[in-house]
């Protein structure tokens, strides 16, 4: 996200976060349609908020990559993991790291991880989401 700076002057670049939780209306093109706005790139969708995230498909499934995740696991039960558009299957490192914080995970396609959400979001489930752009 970009917003003038204090003087009017430049661009002040920020983190891009939506503070709440919300429903992924659209995807493809390397970005997300949510909440009448649209991201380029990764989303961690988590209980504290939206967040831009610095992923793709080239980058390895770490636990230094979902370290946003595990910070904010108290109130995760599930986390969907959208692989991108093939399913890639957890590392045994990641998946111990989300099961000692009691979050039990899920890769799958990004579709099917957007789709799961949802449904998961409108039961009001304590779930979150990374989410690979496709």
């Amino acid at each position: 996200m970009s917003s003038f700076g204090p003087t009017g002057k430049g661009i002040v670049i920020r983190e891009a976060h939506f503070p709440g939780r919300a429903q992924i209306d659209a995807y493809g093109n390397g970005g997300f349609r949510f909440a009448d706005m649209s991201h380029r790139g990764s989303l961690l969708l988590l209980p504290s908020g939206i967040y831009g995230w610095e992923m793709d498909e080239t980058m390895p499934l770490s636990v230094e990559n979902f370290r946003r995740v595990l910070d904010d696991a108290a109130d995760i039960e599930v986390l969907l993991v959208g692989t991108g558009a093939k399913l890639r299957p957890l590392p045994a490192e990641l998946k111990a790291a989300l099961k000692a914080r009691g979050i039990a995970s899920d890769p799958m396609g990004t579709g099917a991880a957007i789709r799961t959400f949802n449904i998961m979001l409108a039961e009001q489930r304590a779930v979150a989401a990374a989410l690979i752009a496709v």
